[in-house]
């Protein structure tokens, strides 16, 4: 027997059902890609924190060490906003989906070859060396990545979901945190500190070849934006009625450049305190809850406490976005601002407890007021650029900021808290939840935005 629709009504409810489960398919791909590229991503931070100083800087004091582990975790950093630019050219140019494909890839490679590597220990000097340019391979994926999959998702959202679709994006983020962390618990448990810090430690990174899989999927299972399909058809009508005229076209991200240059410096100054606060809160709180002369906690602990309060995170994020579509994405982001950095002056004295319980507090509330910002933050970025320059423009102010607020941040973490007193990083931390809260207020509210119009 055939059932037949044979109503207006019944159509539309058909095509309601079809767009939300189409809309689920694409959001729960980014979130399976995004959590395993960021898994790759955040498995060097617990590791910078834990494992490198002493598998690739031996020869330097622990602090020192710590300090040359952070310095390589900051390439990754620096390739972010080349990244950007590549994979924003070519994602504006040929499509969201295929460039995040490549990106996928890349990560999935570059990952598995960092468990791969050999140490200090067996080929000297050289050892430091492609652990660096590794961790910038890193970098050049992670820039290309967040744009593809976030793109994908929220060009794809209807207008008044694009903020809670987004925040299956971001959430890729924490769900990353609890990945790595899991993993280094669960070898932790299962081998003896020696073995931990002389192969145990490879483990998650060679794991990091799934992603290889994911990327086929996402190629063979997921199509382009309708926003970027329109871009094209558009472009191929302006060519078919003008045939002997060559269009030439700049590069997007000169155009994005040209076209948006404050907003690109203002998308970058709302991403700083995300980025900053994070990585302390992910990389450097690790180091000095584990340290003696920290909080003297042990790693299992320490890597569990990050563990629960990403998994609080990720409601937060979801709660702030969907909140943002109906009220916009300013206000809500600025609250997150302000209340990050008020927080970060009780992080440490929770931390310093020694508390289990009150460690999770400390980074919970860390990690749920950032979480206020960078949840909505896809579907913010996405509606201050018009489609022909979106993946370029949305890019490079993401990953200048991550460069500014993320790359040296733990490392500036280590020397305030080493040549200062700890109290020092929450002043960081707070002056640059000051710095994303100017930002925020200098943009105009997006919310309301019609994709479709623009570019």
């Amino acid at each position: 027997m055939t059932t037949e629709i044979n109503s207006p009504s019944q159509a539309g409810i058909a095509d309601e059902a079809h767009l939300k489960s189409s809309m689920r398919k694409v959001a729960l791909t980014a979130l399976a890609g995004t959590s395993i590229e960021w898994y790759d991503f955040f498995l060097y931070a617990t590791a910078a924190a834990l494992v490198f100083p002493s598998a690739f800087f031996p020869d330097s004091t622990p602090t020192m060490g710590l300090i040359l582990s952070f310095a390589t975790f900051s390439f990754g950093f620096i390739a972010r906003p080349l990244g950007g630019i590549l994979f924003g050219h070519f994602g504006d140019r040929v499509g969201r989906k295929r460039t995040l494909v490549i990106a996928l890839m890349m990560m999935g490679i570059a990952s598995t070859l960092i468990g791969l590597l050999p140490t200090f220990a067996t080929i000297g000097i050289a050892a430091p060396i492609l652990l660096s340019v590794l961790r910038f391979t890193q970098g050049l994926a992670i820039g290309g990545q967040w744009g593809g999959a976030m793109l994908l998702v929220t060009e794809s959202a209807p207008a008044d979901k694009r903020g809670y679709y987004g925040a299956y994006a971001q959430a890729g983020a924490p769900v990353g945190v609890i990945l790595a962390n899991v993993a280094f618990i669960i070898i932790s448990a299962m081998v003896s500190e020696d073995a931990f810090m002389q192969w145990g430690w490879r483990i998650p990174f060679i794991s990091s070849v799934l992603l290889i899989g994911i990327s086929m999927y996402v190629q063979l299972h997921m199509e382009d934006t309708d926003a970027f399909k329109e871009l094209q058809a558009l472009q191929a009508q302006k060519q078919a009625a003008s045939p002997e005229v060559k269009e030439v076209r700049r590069s997007p991200v000169l155009e994005a450049i040209a076209k948006y240059p404050k907003r690109i410096a203002l998308a970058a100054g709302a991403f700083l305190s995300i980025q900053v606060t994070f990585y302390i809160l992910i990389g450097f709180v690790l180091a000095y809850g584990s340290d003696p002369n920290g909080a003297a906690m042990s790693r299992d602990n320490m890597l569990l406490a990050v563990l629960v309060a990403s998994a609080l995170q990720i409601p937060s994020q979801f709660l702030a976005s969907a909140y943002s579509d109906r009220r916009g994405r300013r206000g809500v982001f600025m609250l997150g601002a302000i209340l990050t950095g008020v927080w970060a002056f009780a992080l440490f004295p929770l931390i310093d407890t020694g508390s289990f319980w009150m460690i999770v507090l400390g980074i919970s509330g860390g990690l749920m007021f950032l979480g206020m910002m960078y949840g909505p933050q896809a579907a913010f970025f996405t509606e201050l650029f018009s489609t022909d320059v979106r993946y370029s423009g949305a890019s490079l102010g993401y990953q200048v900021g991550a460069i500014l607020g993320g790359a040296f941040a733990p490392t500036i973490a280590t020397i305030l808290w080493v040549q200062y007193d700890i109290v020092w990083v929450s002043v960081y931390i707070a002056i640059a939840s000051v710095l994303s809260l100017i930002s925020v207020m200098m943009l105009t509210e997006t919310y309301k935005t019609n994709l479709h119009d623009m570019g």
